[in-house]
């Protein structure tokens, strides 16, 4: 039987829509639903469009037992993944899937993480700090953003002459290549 991977996000959906397409043909997992907590994200399209269910819900529902947490029980993840959700994940969550929510951060940590770092605040910060080097890491979600334990980290030089939007590209580009790589990787491990 195949392993069951649920997907939160909140923005555009280009790396939720890369790990579905990823696990399509895959004989290990498939994606069995993707989460918002913002109805007019662009996720939503994509995950409908690669005909994968998907719900909306609100920040009380996410922390209420009757709300995220049932809907997760009865969809039986083996995994939850986190590809852009920007909202905290509340213990009873953690409690509930122990080890189980990988969440992709786009910098090194634990440089440029927590609270407010996301998206194009951490490439503009990496560029004000000119750094010579950033990436992308993945790790293990706990009760503080950006600090749980960390499975995989990959970095990219930089130049001098890149922007905010070239960072962005570049770790896109990461997040692309490794981020399904390393979901599978951690439930062969399972």
């Amino acid at each position: 039987m195949k392993k069951r991977i649920v997907i939160f996000a909140s923005g555009s959906g280009t790396n939720t829509q890369n790990v579905i397409q990823y696990f399509q043909q895959s004989e290990l997992a498939e994606v069995v639903h993707v989460l918002t907590n913002k109805k007019s994200a662009k996720v939503l399209d994509r995950a409908e469009n690669l005909n994968i269910p998907t719900s909306v819900f609100n920040k009380e529902d996410l922390i209420s037992e009757d709300g995220v947490l049932a809907l997760l029980t009865t969809l039986h993840p083996d995994l939850i993944v986190l590809a852009g959700f920007l909202l905290k994940i509340p213990g009873t969550l953690l409690k509930a899937f122990p080890k189980r929510i990988l969440n992709i951060h786009p910098a090194l940590l634990p440089k440029y993480g927590g609270k407010g770092m996301y998206g194009m605040y951490v490439h503009e910060a990496v560029v004000a700090n000119k750094e010579t080097e950033t990436g992308i890491t993945i790790h293990f979600v706990n009760e503080h953003y950006d600090e749980g334990a960390i499975i995989f980290q990959q970095s990219v030089s930089l130049s001098k002459e890149d922007t905010p939007q070239d960072v962005a590209a570049k770790i896109h580009a990461l997040e692309y290549e490794w981020f399904p790589k390393i979901i599978e990787k951690v439930l062969l491990e399972m």
